[in-house]
């Protein structure tokens, strides 16, 4: 079980006040709710579950787990350079990407005793927390069971942006998502990346027609 330490350093990484700019992007749902592809609380639901379970969310969570078992930090930089390849889109990558840089940015200025050459400065997103959070010495399945939460809220937060989806319907819908993440936390744990896969083309799709949207608010 995590120390109570352990999880305040995992709260403050996935607050949405941690600078990593996660409110920028909707992972292609702008395009799917503008397109009416998703318009209600349960459609929103059902998009963000088979994103966690056969898209990014699945990937993400094996990218994680491997960072966190390589090693050393060659290893890491060829989980990271796989992750890049996997992206389905380009802006998909600069998603993680962006992110990535971010979150290795402030995590190595406040928390520079984590590794005795520091967190690289340039990291795809699942690879950089997986990475400092062995360097941390925090649970593997914890971290990615609330980096899959954060992904989903931050989602749900995106779906009250674009459509009449209130405050209660988002919270039902976030908390209906919870076992989910949860449980690729624990399937994922090996990192096995042999096992990635990527079936949610809708999902993907949205994200390549959002690069050439004329109106848009979200980055991805």
């Amino acid at each position: 079980m995590p120390t109570d330490s352990q999880l305040l350093i995992l709260a403050q990484w996935f607050s949405p006040g941690y600078p990593v700019g996660a409110f920028s992007y909707s992972h292609g749902l702008e395009w799917a709710m503008t397109s009416d592809a998703v318009s209600t609380a349960t459609e929103v639901q059902d998009w963000i579950a088979t994103v966690l379970r056969d898209g990014g969310g699945w990937s993400d969570a094996l990218f994680l787990a491997a960072a966190y078992h390589a090693p050393d930090i060659d290893a890491v930089m060829q989980t990271d350079a796989q992750c890049r390849a996997f992206a389905p889109s380009l802006e998909r990558l600069r998603e993680t990407d962006l992110q990535g840089a971010a979150f290795c940015q402030i995590t190595r200025t406040v928390w520079p005793q984590t590794h005795p050459h520091g967190i690289p400065s340039k990291l795809t997103y699942p690879v950089a927390v997986g990475f400092a959070a062995k360097c941390c010495g925090l649970p593997l399945r914890a971290t990615t069971t609330l980096y899959l939460h954060a992904f989903a809220a931050n989602l749900v937060a995106a779906a009250q942006r674009l459509a009449p989806i209130g405050q209660s319907e988002a919270q039902a819908c976030l908390h209906a998502l919870a076992p989910l993440c949860r449980d690729i936390a624990e399937q994922t744990d090996d990192g096995d990346l042999a096992r990635l896969s990527s079936t949610s083309f809708l999902a993907d799709i949205a994200a390549m027609k959002h690069e050439t949207q004329h109106s848009r608010i979200f980055r991805t």
